[in-house]
């Protein structure tokens, strides 16, 4: 079924569209401070609002919500619709520790204690 709409409607179809996708995301991608929210994403990519970040480009950082995900370097793929494609050239996850370059053998002490008791006793000299 071919369906022609006035254009006016259409733009406001389109707008209704867009808004729907801006409240129902949760992503957002950050760069110098300010943050854009996400409309679309998809495993290579996300697509934002053409008029607010055509110029994204380079390191961004990606949050759902207020968690911090990952960082990832950015390059422009399109423009469709009022929206601006991005594709990821890198991503990396962000996690919650620090990174450990060695193996750790499961029953390993998190910390070492020293004796309490000895720690007061001052040697005699």
């Amino acid at each position: 079924m071919d369906m022609h709409l006035p254009p006016d409607v259409q733009e406001g179809l389109d707008k209704a569209r867009r808004a729907a996708l801006l409240k129902s995301s949760r992503l957002t991608v950050e760069v110098g401070g300010v943050s854009y929210r996400i409309l679309r994403a998809w495993p290579g990519g996300f697509a934002v609002e053409a008029a607010d970040a055509a110029h994204l480009r380079g390191l961004v950082d990606l949050y759902d919500g207020p968690r911090h995900l990952s960082r990832c370097l950015i390059v422009a793929a399109s423009e469709e619709g009022g929206e601006q494609h991005f594709e990821y050239k890198r991503m990396t996850p962000v996690s919650d520790g620090q990174p450990v370059d060695f193996v750790r053998a499961p029953n390993a002490p998190t910390a070492l204690l020293e004796d309490s008791t000895a720690a007061d006793e001052v040697p005699e000299g």
